[in-house]
């Protein structure tokens, strides 16, 4: 067995070359693939760049053994967000079937406009992960329902997913209910509602900018929507389904389940299931529609009901696009992100096991001064990590724990770290597209984060108006000297 002695401690030349690699090799996927990059290349440039962060590791003398139990033990870490990525691919079924997202959909076209749409998107989707903490649950939900009114309004699905991300990661952001809002100041040691408090000042005001863009866009949009396209899409789904405020009802309690921070996996799981009994009661002839003729009603009916859960539905309808849209869903449809993951992670976690992270991350530290230079350079250690180790957790946790002395060596108050792993960890993680958030928000919204990261305002504008607030010295609290010892409220500004 490798002991502690036969270790060699990584240069910064091996912590690079994996890094590199793995940027060349996803350069080349896009390059070469297109949108195709996440369905195999993404995934085969991870495991190549995983490889070679193994054989630098046994070329310091860690041991295969060791190096594989890091593996495990990185892809144990996102079994979570696997199971509920399976959740989610059922529930998106299910509701499709039992007409709660045409019926979102159906309302949406009738009340929204396309000169305010991408900004009341935002703002929907906001409103709603702020009330139960989750950024995917409102994207999987309310977001899918949005996408259906872009395409009914002729509006632009990159700019409505920018909206729908830029929302969802705002609510999900300032929610006490939020698992990285928890996270952040578990991991460096602050009060939650204080380090909730501390965020206000870098998020609400790029939170208002985000909304003027996407005021600004909706006015100049140039594919206005047609009275006749948006009536033809609502006639459409008025013939296909059985239309009815009714339909809202697992929408409602899943968002109660949220509320009542019932754990993701079984409010979601919940909330798929009422999809399925809803579809029975009330889609009663559009289930029966996709029965086989040669199985009575009820095994017709279960069939159904079950392929949804595991595989989707597809409609047929006599607009192209509409059947596009509704046709989706099931757990299969989340098996490439699944995969995509468990590179992603498997890559991260060797990464993390042989010591590269960690010796590229203390290079960063080099020639850092100023309080801006250590919450700019936190930023950008906590983005990086989204980059190589594909997940938001790993970017919060392993930079709290690597900074959180030196902050304090600074005497810079750890709500200044806190804030800086949000700005630069969670709010970074869905524009990457093989991170877990990426890949999740593009398996449910449809749309690859490299062409909505130019419209994610709030998630581009914060961490950027976080450094500049860093080097204006706008909202740095310091600890008071000589013990740096005062809790959150006591902290000097």
């Amino acid at each position: 067995m490798t002991t502690t002695k036969e270790l060699k401690e990584p240069s910064l030349f091996d912590a690079l070359i994996p890094i590199v690699a793995l940027v060349l090799m996803m350069g080349s996927a896009v390059y070469l693939f297109a949108d195709n990059s996440s369905y195999g290349p993404n995934q085969i440039a991870l495991l190549l760049a995983m490889g070679l962060a193994a054989i630098i590791g046994m070329k310091n003398g860690y041991s295969w053994k060791t190096i594989e139990k890091g593996i495990v033990n990185g892809i144990s870490m996102s079994l979570g967000a696997c199971l509920i990525l399976l959740a989610v691919g059922s529930l998106i079924g299910t509701w499709m079937l039992a007409g709660t997202v045409p019926t979102l959909i159906y309302f949406g076209l009738e009340l929204l406009n396309p000169s305010f749409f991408y900004a009341a998107a935002c703002l929907i989707c906001a409103v709603v992960a702020m009330s139960i903490g989750s950024s995917w649950t409102t994207a999987a939900t309310v977001g899918v329902a949005l996408m259906g009114v872009a395409a009914g309004m002729d509006m632009s699905a990159a700019i409505t997913a920018g909206a729908v991300v830029s929302g969802a990661y705002f609510g999900d952001k300032i929610s006490p209910l939020s698992e990285t809002t928890n996270l952040a100041p578990a991991v460096v040691g602050t009060d939650l509602f204080e380090h909730i408090r501390y965020m206000l000042w870098t998020t609400v005001p790029s939170f208002i900018l985000a909304l003027i863009l996407f005021v600004v866009l909706g006015f100049s949009e140039s594919g206005e929507a047609k009275a006749d396209q948006i009536e033809q899409m609502q006639i459409l789904l008025n013939e296909s389904f059985d239309l009815g405020w009714y339909l809202l009802v697992p929408l409602v309690v899943l968002l109660t389940l949220a509320v009542k921070k019932v754990p993701a996996f079984p409010a979601v799981s919940i909330g798929a299931l009422l999809g399925a009994v809803w579809a029975v009661l009330f889609q009663d002839d559009v289930v029966a529609s996709m029965a086989s003729p040669d199985d009575s009603a009820t095994i017709g009916a279960l069939k159904v009901v079950w392929t949804a859960l595991f595989d989707g539905v597809s409609f047929s309808t006599p607009d192209e696009n509409l059947n596009s849209l509704l046709s989706r869903g099931g757990m299969s449809s989340m098996l490439n992100t699944i995969w995509l993951i468990i590179c992603a992670m498997s890559f991260g976690a060797v990464l993390e096991r042989v010591g590269l992270l960690k010796r590229a991350v203390s290079a960063i530290l080099l020639g850092a001064k100023s309080a801006g230079d250590m919450v700019s350079r936190t930023i950008l250690t906590c983005f990086a990590t989204n980059l190589v180790t594909a997940d938001q957790y790993i970017s919060i946790v392993m930079p709290g724990r690597m900074y959180k002395e030196e902050y304090e060596k600074r005497g810079l108050h750890q709500l200044n770290l806190s804030r800086s792993l949000e700005d630069g960890g969670t709010l970074t993680s869905p524009l990457i597209p093989w991170n877990t958030c990426g890949a999740y928000m593009h398996s449910v919204l449809l749309v690859n984060p490299f062409d909505y990261v130019f419209y994610a305002f709030f998630n581009v504008i914060n961490p950027i108006l976080a450094i500049i607030y860093a080097y204006l010295g706008i909202k740095i609290l310091r600890l008071t000297p000589p013990d740096y010892a005062k809790q959150p409220g006591e902290a000097n500004q």
